[in-house]
């Protein structure tokens, strides 16, 4: 609690700018005070540039975003005995006291920071004159930013975390206590409906994703309110911290805790079916992309990810982290989420491409059951080949791992999808962080009204979504209400945001992580069965997964490549892989061979590996590879990485994080951490 501390008791804000003068190129601390902070909009916009920062370089990325992208029935994590997914398998238990301090101590002194900012701007004259004028301006602008990142900080606190100590920045305190996060999500709202009508929308006065937005502002108070109306794991060793408010449950009382919906949550719907419609409603600059007009490629779904390969800010994205490329001037690392999600490489520093770690990998019965056929979403996001570091496509195989090892990976963020890729350092590739975009947005809202009842309305926002997926409305859904709406809704965000870490949280919110777990854990089982049994398995898709694979190195002329229009040609089918060609790159010297590409025979269909065709496949150069048979080998990993803290129907899902050891030590005995997580 110590590092809180020295935020909490902050007065004056120039106190606390000595270990950033740097970044913000300020005066020093001693020339510095409240009213020169903010005596011009550039320097109050250098204050929060300084918050922006914290947030994005210590508050996104700790223990790979605090498990999110790999925690759920379609992602996991790909190490073997690694506590780094502790939290993903649903046993944050395991856990040290201060697994998470870092971003739990970066949130508290971004908060620090925003809240004081917000305050010096409410005591300017300008900025009352122009909130009772009515109108927005850069001074009420900035005030919002402060507000909203304040906010947002919240937001993830008491998602991660649970219930928090709330209120106290700025003041000092020597005694404190959990707030319920139900009222902590009541004052994000509020605070963030006071200051939206007075910040300008995407676009307006050079606002861009890289700022926050109304529109964004009105999206958060919609998530906000979404959370709140959800089911999640509370505590129940804490009298009287909810207060009157009344629950839902569902399953056992396990770990101190159990699974529940306020009975009032019908309130927060309606106020967050409000706010994501003005959201909507006013995008600004922002669009959801439904045309490529690039000549080589016809899939608007990537063109998104493609402009945040290319260094520009997606006109898709409500919300980016921006992140500069190559070393900054301090030498920090801010290139963390390339490198930690991005396609695999076995590369190091300076070569084609440089290394990937990629923690986000692709549930093998998920990859392979239950995408439909012609879905252009499928490549784009999962891949089965990585990289050698040698400008050289590689099989991805199933042995427990990182870089190509590890199973099939995210295939959103590829360095060879820059243009050209940067070949210089590890960590340091530029891809900025998308955190909230248009289509994210359109499903929140669809699951909002499907929730109420407005089932038609939901309908058509699912359906928008779909006509971009597959390019035409032959896959569109219809007829649906109920259950097997909201169902619908949650399987189309499932095929839309994988790898983005929503998934997770709507398996939380829908009140049914433990089916959804439990069914996807049976899915791997009928699966590893299959395999045992047959040497193969055939989805009620019509999907195959076999024991093995024939794979080849090709010669292409443009070997990286894009969508594929004959899933015969067994070198561009999957599309969205194969390789830069980076013989015109500085890391040319470290380019080996000729053959770039991997041509692959049997990765939807079953080819016996003792009959004619694997033996034609053998005479033409092809090699057998180890495919499903190494799933097998490994089976007992995957059921421990796959959700494996959910062990029965009635077990209330445990995906909190411990509150670090200073903040419990410090509260004289009034904080504890729940869920039977580490207290030291």
């Amino acid at each position: 609690m110590k590092y809180l501390l020295k935020y909490i008791a902050v007065v004056a804000l120039a106190c606390s700018l000595a270990n950033c003068s740097d970044y913000l190129n300020t005066s020093s601390p001693e020339n510095s005070d409240d009213e020169f902070v903010t005596s011009t909009l550039a320097e109050t916009r250098k204050v929060l540039s300084w918050a922006y920062a914290n947030y994005r370089q210590g508050c996104l990325m700790g223990a790979y975003a605090f498990n999110d992208p790999v925690g759920s029935d379609t992602e996991y994590y790909p190490e073997q005995g690694s506590a780094n997914n502790a939290n993903a398998r649903l046993k944050p238990q395991l856990l040290t006291v201060d697994a998470a301090a870092g971003a739990f101590n970066n949130l508290y002194s971004t908060i620090a920071r925003t809240a004081k900012v917000a305050a010096l701007i409410e005591a300017k004259a300008q900025y009352q004159s122009d909130v009772a004028n009515g109108k927005a301006t850069d001074w009420t602008q900035l005030h919002g930013e402060a507000v909203v990142l304040r906010a947002l900080c919240y937001f993830d606190l008491i998602r991660h975390f649970g219930d928090v100590p709330y209120g106290h920045e700025n003041t000092y305190v020597d005694e404190y206590e959990l707030t319920s996060r139900f009222d902590i999500y009541d004052q994000i709202i509020a605070s963030v409906q006071a200051v939206e009508p007075f910040m300008y929308y995407l676009g307006e006065n050079g606002i861009t994703a890289e700022r926050m937005s109304r529109t964004y502002a009105n999206a958060l108070i919609g998530q906000a309110a979404l959370y709140s109306a959800g089911y999640q794991t509370i505590r129940t060793d804490v009298d009287g911290l909810y207060g009157a408010l009344q629950f839902t449950t569902k399953g056992s009382e396990e770990h101190k805790a159990v699974y529940a919906r306020r009975a009032d949550y019908q309130a927060y719907y309606q106020t967050a079916e409000e706010y994501f419609q003005a959201a909507l409603d006013h995008l600004g600059t922002a669009q959801l992309i439904t045309a490529d007009t690039r000549s080589y490629a016809d899939n608007p779904f990537q063109r998104h990810f493609q402009y945040l390969h290319d260094l520009e800010v997606s006109p898709e994205s409500i919300l980016e982290a921006g992140i500069m490329q190559g070393e900054t001037a301090s030498g920090s690392q801010t290139n963390e989420f390339g490198y930690a999600f991005g396609r695999p490489s076995n590369g190091g520093n300076g070569e084609a491409p440089p290394k990937v770690f990629a923690a986000i990998r692709v549930i093998p019965s998920f990859y392979y059951g239950e995408w439909e056929e012609g879905d252009k979403r499928r490549d784009v996001t999962a891949v089965v080949t990585g990289s050698d570091g040698k400008g050289n496509e590689l099989l991805i195989p199933f042995n427990p791992g990182n870089m190509v090892n590890g199973g099939i990976s995210i295939n959103k963020w590829d360095p060879n999808r820059q243009n050209p890729p940067y070949t210089t350092k590890s960590r340091q590739m530029g891809i900025n962080w998308e955190l909230l975009r248009v289509a994210d947005l359109m499903l929140m809202q669809a699951e909002v009204k499907a929730e109420q009842g407005k089932d038609a309305e939901a309908i058509t926002l699912v359906n928008k979504i779909r006509e971009r997926a597959f390019g035409n409305s032959d896959h569109n859904i219809g007829g649906l209400t109920g259950e097997a709406l909201k169902d619908a809704v949650w399987r189309e965000r499932k095929f839309e945001l994988v790898g983005e870490g929503q998934i997770r949280w709507d398996m939380i919110r829908s009140g049914k992580f433990v089916e959804r777990a439990i069914a996807v854990q049976t899915a791997m089982a009928e699966m590893m069965a299959g395999l045992k049994a047959n040497g193969y398995y055939t989805f009620a898709n019509g999907n195959t997964i076999s024991n093995t694979v024939f794979t080849k190195k090709v010669y292409l002329k443009n070997p990286l490549t894009y969508d594929c229009a004959d899933p015969g040609d067994p070198a561009l089918f999957p599309g969205w892989r194969g390789q830069y060609d980076y013989s015109n790159t500085p890391a040319a010297g470290k380019v080996e061979g000729t053959e770039h590409n991997l041509a692959i025979k049997g990765l939807f269909d079953y080819i016996d590996p003792n009959g004619a065709e694997a033996t034609a496949l053998k005479a033409d150069g092809y090699s057998a590879a180890p495919w499903g048979s190494v799933l097998v080998q490994y089976e007992t990993i995957y059921k421990e990485n796959i959700l494996s803290g959910i062990t029965s129907s009635t077990t209330p899902p445990i995906y909190y994080w411990p509150i670090p050891y200073e903040t419990l030590s410090m509260s004289k005995g009034k904080i504890v951490n729940g869920y039977d997580l580490l207290q030291q």
